[in-house]
């Protein structure tokens, strides 16, 4: 293709560059001759067209006997439609031209309808009866399909049918089968199917039916010699026990799975140790300490110099060995075995590193890997190996493997041992502390899938390490860690940096844990500003709303009063009243997190009013989303106390009714106002109550923690001696008891104050649809649980307008200076749309 041409005011059409042009045609002609060649010819699309006016069922009949392969395919497909549309017709007409076609099906039309036949089982269009008497023969004559995906298919049907078929219809159509099938002049594909079927099946017959007709098919094919036939039969004996019984296991099974178990063939020895493994509860303690424990013993030893997929199997398994045979190790049989698992620790690990990649083997490689899955095993079986040492005994016997592990050089192995590091902290219990320095290497692990892992359950972790494992909750904010708050920070900062924003948005969501971590001076200058520049720089928004969601809780715990004011006063000034528009639509997130995580009286005195100026915003986005707020906003109000915010919210909800020109704002608007109408209309009192009795908690809370503060201020100055820990305690538990019982009996008369006249609602004014009448409001009487100056409000003092300049509102919400509005949002500046997805506009 030739260079397009230089930009110019007029075009070019010089012959030059009209031949280049020419070319160009003539290439892309080239390109699209292929697409018309794969176009049908009209011969091609006659032979697919179907009369229109045919049935499903007649459709069907004609496209199996007439149609083309695809077209034979996709009626299979849609046979289970079919069939619970018209089940009499579809089995009638259908099934047998099905049964036709598949004789000479291709593979992708058997797998079809091997998924087909298993879909109408599930769904039981028809009775299990007629399902067999149909589809039963079907299925066991293509069980032997050549193809080895094909006939695992049908299998797979025919497994799923032995659930629910009849005791006699199994017998006779499937077990007296099975045993010309199991014989050694059958294919091993035959003997293969027929071992799967007699350990799905066995659990369907009563014990002498068993004994005497599926146990000696079962022995017979533990002793079939390919080797295939034996490891499958093998792997099927677990179900076999659990459907024969105790006593029969241990009789005809354990000596089966003993001659197994020292097989020439490697993967008969493995599937003979690993059903051993799954049957350790059947088996009694002699059993375990007599026979299996030997042929474990003897596993383990010879599995250093066998193939090292029996190492992965062991390793893997380790932990049901652990469990079912505790007890019965000897003093030095235990220790062989806890050596045992400290070498596999370390697998591969002794070997010299430094080479080149490109110049190692391909078998060595081969090998490598298969050491880093044994590794991996290891730290997944690692909370099982501290209950086989006993947790007291961690630091001596399993602490250096634990440092290996949380050190190793590949990172599925770091993954593993991040994902169990929870585990790990509740059985050390008191003795977490043994483990501090590992949670921050994890914490500033080079990869971000091992700290993805480890921040699944780190608010946990980070309070067994904060309480030293103790039930009760202790003021030790790990200060036997210094570098946690460091270690954090960086973990975030490298999440922040990478591509991989769910690991960064989850890690902002855990770090909500930090208040009943540690104190609120360290979150308030290592942690509070970071969440608030994420709010404000971060381009992915399910990041923005994990930081803001986080600062919000860092602030609904912050001890002082000087540093939750300045946070508020920034939230307000630089999200809410900021320059981008994206911001402001932040600042409304924020809000609607406040509304959830604060007391209602919280939200009006410092949020209420910068909110609702957002209805004068220029951008469109903005007023909508407020618009989709208002419910929530108004739902914070408490009547007759906020009848002032209630005038403040009607007035921007009239003007928005009225000089809104943008049509989807004004759509959003009308929905709005009728959604507030119904705010009104259907209030239930017994769960308005509820949701008023979680208030009343969120605002005592809210008060605790500013007595806490004065309370901190007293223990430092007071007589100019610090008051001891004990009486300060003390008096933190006294004023909390008084509080409670002051607000509990408060309770009792704001109850019949509220719901003792509730026919006496507010009635509507006709006026914007929603509005209360002035003399309804007073009739509603909801009481504020707070100091006097919450309970006593002038609504004639409410500001229209929330002034950037001014300091923040004090304790009553209805105090404030009224100012001009701003020229953002006057009537005369036409309100501009802006899509979410633009990041530029800066009104």
């Amino acid at each position: 293709m030739h260079p397009p041409p230089p930009a110019a005011d007029a075009m070019d059409f010089s012959q030059n560059s009209l031949f280049g042009y020419m070319e160009d045609l003539q290439e892309l002609t080239i390109i699209e001759r292929p697409v018309r060649r794969s176009l049908k010819t009209p011969e091609e699309i006659e032979r697919l067209t179907v009369d229109e006016d045919l049935s499903d069922i007649e459709r069907a009949v004609y496209l199996l006997s007439a149609g083309q392969d695809i077209q034979g395919t996709s009626v299979i497909a849609n046979l289970p439609f079919l069939v619970r549309q018209n089940p009499a017709e579809t089995l009638r007409r259908v099934l047998p031209k099905v049964r036709e076609v598949l004789h000479v099906a291709g593979v992708e039309m058997q797998l079809t309808a091997a998924v087909s036949f298993r879909t109408i089982l599930q769904e039981e269009s028809v009775s299990i009866h007629t399902y067999a008497h149909s589809f039963l023969q079907v299925i066991l004559l293509h069980l032997e399909h050549r193809d080895a995906g094909v006939s695992n298919a049908w299998l797979e049907t025919l497994l799923s049918v032995i659930e629910v078929l009849p005791k006699e219809t199994l017998k006779h159509e499937i077990l007296n089968p099975l045993v010309s099938k199991a014989q050694l002049s059958q294919t091993v594909q035959s003997r293969l199917v027929s071992c799967k079927i007699l350990g799905k099946m066995t659990n369907k017959f009563d014990a002498h039916t068993i004994k005497r007709e599926i146990l000696p098919l079962v022995k017979s094919l533990c002793q079939d010699v390919e080797y295939e036939v034996r490891s499958c039969m093998c792997r099927q004996l677990e179900n076999i026990a659990q459907g024969i019984g105790t006593e029969l296991t241990k009789s005809v099974v354990l000596p089966e799975l003993i001659e197994l178990s020292r097989d020439e063939g490697s993967s008969v020895r493995l599937a003979a140790f690993e059903t051993l493994v799954n049957l350790l509860d059947v088996f009694d303690t002699d059993d375990r300490s007599q026979t299996i424990l030997p042929l474990v013993k003897s596993f383990c030893e010879k599995s250093f110099k066998a193939d090292e997929s029996i190492l992965i199997s062991l390793s893997f398994h380790l932990g049901k060995l652990c469990h079912g045979l505790y007890g019965i190790f000897t003093p030095d049989q235990h220790l062989r075995f806890l050596e045992f698992y400290k070498k596999l620790c370390t697998l591969g690990l002794q070997q010299e590193n430094g080479h080149n990649e490109d110049q190692i083997p391909p078998q060595i490689l081969e090998q490598e890997k298969k050491y880093i899955s044994v590794r991996k095993n290891c730290a997944y079986n690692f909370p099982a190996m501290i209950v086989f040492v006993d947790p007291k005994n961690f630091h001596m016997e399993l602490y250096s493997t634990f440092f290996c592990l949380c050190h190793d050089p590949e990172v599925p192995v770091r993954y593993t041992i991040a994902i169990c590091f929870y585990e790990v902290s509740k059985l050390l219990n008191s003795g977490v502390y043994l483990i501090h320095k590992e949670l921050i290497t994890l914490l500033q692990d080079e990869s971000l899938e091992v700290l993805d892992a480890l921040i699944d359950h780190l608010p946990e972790i980070l309070e067994l390490m904060s309480t030293g494992g103790e039930s009760s909750v202790q003021e030790n904010k790990l200060s036997s860690l210094p570098d946690l708050i460091p270690a954090l920070t960086a973990a975030e900062q490298r999440a922040a940096a990478s591509l991989k924003w769910r690991t960064h948005e989850k890690l902002l969501q855990k770090y909500a844990c930090l208040p009943h971590i540690i104190s609120s001076d360290q979150i308030y200058y290592r942690f509070l500003q970071r969440m608030f520049t994420i709010v404000m720089t971060n381009n992915v928004l399910p990041v923005q709303k994990a930081a803001s969601r986080t600062l919000c809780i860092f602030l609904r715990y912050n001890r002082k009063q000087e540093q939750r004011h300045e946070v508020i006063q920034k939230l307000i000034e630089q999200l809410g009243q900021g320059k981008s528009y994206w911001n402001r639509l932040r600042f409304l997130d924020t809000c609607e997190f406040i509304i959830e995580i604060f007391s209602k009286s919280f939200f009006c005195k410092y949020f209420f009013l910068p909110a609702i100026e957002l209805t004068h915003d220029p951008v469109a986005n903005v007023r909508m989303k407020l618009c989709y707020l208002l419910p929530k906003v108004k739902s914070t109000l408490k009547i007759p106390a906020d009848k002032h915010l209630l005038q403040q919210l009607e007035m921007c909800v009239r003007k928005l009714l009225c000089q809104e020109k943008d049509k989807d704002v004004l759509a959003i608007v009308k929905r709005t106002v009728l959604e507030l109408d119904r705010m009104e209309m259907s209030m239930d009192a017994k769960k308005f109550y509820e949701k008023d009795l979680l208030d009343q908690e969120k605002e005592r809370e809210e008060l605790l923690l500013m007595e806490m503060e004065q309370l901190e201020k007293e223990k430092q100055q007071s007589d100019g001696r610090p008051m001891s820990e004990k009486s300060f305690e003390k008096k933190r538990k006294e004023i909390k008891k008084s509080k409670l019982i002051r607000s509990q009996s408060f309770n009792n008369q704001a109850f019949h104050a509220k719901y003792g006249n509730l026919d006496k609602c507010a009635s509507k004014s006709s006026t914007v649809g929603y509005t209360p009448s002035v003399s309804g409001l007073g009739k509603t009487s909801v009481v504020s649980l707070t100091d006097d100056s919450f309970r006593t409000r002038n609504a004639c003092s409410a500001p229209t307008t929330f002034s950037p300049s001014a300091s923040l509102p004090g304790t009553s919400r209805g105090t404030g200076n009224s100012v001009d509005p701003k020229s953002s949002g006057s009537k005369e500046t036409p309100p501009r749309k802006a899509t979410l997805k633009s990041r530029k506009s800066n009104p």
